[in-house]
């Protein structure tokens, strides 16, 4: 008999029973924590994943009078797995991370890097000549500068 100023003890990771010792409910409520572990940890896994994949590359706008200027950091990407699509008020710039091989009996603890396409786009302060637009990359960090449309000026004869 169960003394009732007694208090109940409960099992800890240091002292649990073995599995001939727990009654069939006791091991049934054991896999369901473990497998409730098991999911969770997974799920971090699967959104920790998702969303940083969707992490856009930091980016700089600056301007000068007669120039903008879009820095962004690219660190891990190629020269050649960059695009840039300019119009006359707006950049876009998609980058290809590639994942590097996995060894094979790795596991990983975690793993934030972010592998496959991201997108910026940015919306410009001015319009731009499209047409004289530079950009250098240089230790992962991509440069591009646009310069601006002159305003057209038309001189008016007076009669």
């Amino acid at each position: 008999m169960v003394d009732k100023d007694e208090p109940i003890k409960m099992g800890t990771g240091n002292d649990e029973m073995s599995e001939e010792e727990k009654s069939p409910a006791e091991n049934m409520l054991s896999d369901i924590v473990n497998t409730i572990r098991d999911k969770q940890e997974e799920l971090g896994k699967s959104l920790s994943d998702y969303t940083t994949s969707f992490q856009k590359p930091l980016a700089d706008i600056m301007e000068t009078e007669t120039s903008i200027i879009v820095i962004t950091d690219l660190p891990g990407v190629k020269k050649e797995d960059i695009d840039i699509d300019i119009s006359e008020d707006s950049i876009d710039i998609v980058a290809k991370f590639e994942e590097e091989m996995e060894e094979e009996g790795v596991n990983y603890i975690k793993k934030e890097r972010s592998y496959g396409e991201t997108r910026r786009s940015l919306s410009l302060p001015a319009k731009i000549d499209v047409k004289k637009a530079t950009a250098k990359f240089k230790d992962s960090i991509l440069t591009v500068k646009l310069p601006k449309l002159e305003a057209e000026k038309h001189k008016v004869d007076i009669n």
